[in-house]
């Protein structure tokens, strides 16, 4: 999953659908025992996981896609795993993602929706199914 360009799964849904929690499961299942904090006031969390560093971030506070620019949001997108809240609050900025999520809360539950975007998402989600 992480060549040199990188992965990014983007996670839309309103508040409490599951995006943190999806996230958190995704971590664990790479760093088994980890604590995964939502880091939706420090904007991004890192993880030393192999085969590679994975990033949560989470854009809801964002009050401008320029703000991804001056923490170096560019380079985190190379040889890692993304993993990005809200990611249409940047729309224009951010590159297309391998996998977009969509979340939703339908009654008592949860609905997850999975979209590849690109060919190494369709790589992704063929290996699931």
């Amino acid at each position: 999953m992480c060549d040199d360009n990188g992965f990014l799964f983007t996670l839309e849904g309103q508040l409490g659908a599951g995006k943190t929690t999806f996230t958190q499961y995704f971590i664990q299942s790479l760093l088994p025992g980890a604590r995964v904090k939502s880091p939706t006031y420090a904007l991004i969390e890192s993880y030393d996981t192999q085969p590679c560093p994975v990033h949560h971030l989470d854009l809801y506070r964002l009050n401008d896609p320029e703000e991804l620019e001056y923490i170096g949001l560019r380079e985190l997108f190379w040889h890692s795993i993304c993993l990005i809240e809200w990611a249409s609050r940047a729309d224009g900025w951010l590159p297309i993602a391998d996998i977009a999520l969509t979340l939703q809360v339908q009654d008592d539950a949860r609905r997850i929706m999975f979209r590849s975007q690109t060919p190494a998402g369709e790589k992704i989600l063929r290996l699931l199914t």
